[in-house]
């Protein structure tokens, strides 16, 4: 499925400091403008907070669909811990992230399956924060039957081995913990490694800069 093209860099950094991105990353207003306008030529590019300045727990809330703010699920309070594997960042609080896909052609693939895919093609997974910078710049991003995973961030356990859960956005049934009233908001969640799922794609970029 088509998305729409995402807005302005210059738009994307007034919606960041009408949500109050800044704050939380411990930037100026003035900060996120200069840098919009100072890659003002970069079409198509979103703008992401580093996730050590902007982590996933602070920015899922500012979500918004149907009028209901974004979460994360209550079995998954380290989410804040899964970091980027095998990706260079630049040394910035913020860049921009090129070349963006939902993955929905590997929709029923496993983790697994699809980060050899990814790189093969000479792309980079989404790491969870990316993911939710996406959807906040672009809800259309997110829809019933094509959400996506963000296999660039994982969480290293003591023993040196990953953790078997992987995180992704999708949107809440309202089933379970999830409560009805949260029916239809934005999630953040995870799978096992492992496993397939019909609805999730895997989302991936084609530079950071």
């Amino acid at each position: 499925m088509s998305i729409a093209a995402l807005p302005s860099l210059a738009d994307q950094a007034d919606h960041l400091i009408a949500l109050g991105v800044p704050e939380i990353a411990q930037l100026s207003a003035d900060d996120v403008r200069a840098f919009a306008a100072e890659h003002h030529a970069a079409a198509g590019a979103l703008l992401a907070v580093h996730p050590d300045r902007a982590p996933a727990s602070a920015l899922s809330p500012l979500l918004r669909r149907e009028g209901k703010a974004g979460f994360v699920v209550t079995d998954m309070p380290d989410v804040d811990q899964f970091a980027p594997r095998d990706i260079d960042l630049p040394d910035a609080p913020l860049y921009l992230v090129t070349g963006l896909d939902r993955g929905d052609e590997m929709a029923n693939w496993s983790p697994e399956e699809a980060l050899p895919a990814i790189t093969k093609a000479g792309r980079s997974p989404l790491l969870l924060t990316e993911g939710i910078h996406w959807v906040l710049q672009q809800p259309s991003a997110l829809e019933r039957n094509h959400c996506f995973m963000t296999i660039g961030s994982r969480l290293r356990k003591e023993n040196g081995k990953f953790d078997a859960r992987t995180p992704a956005l999708w949107i809440s049934n309202g089933t379970g913990r999830d409560g009805s009233e949260r029916r239809n908001a934005p999630k953040v969640g995870w799978c096992w490694w492992g496993n397939r799922h019909t609805w999730l794609g895997f989302g991936s970029a084609a530079a950071r800069c």
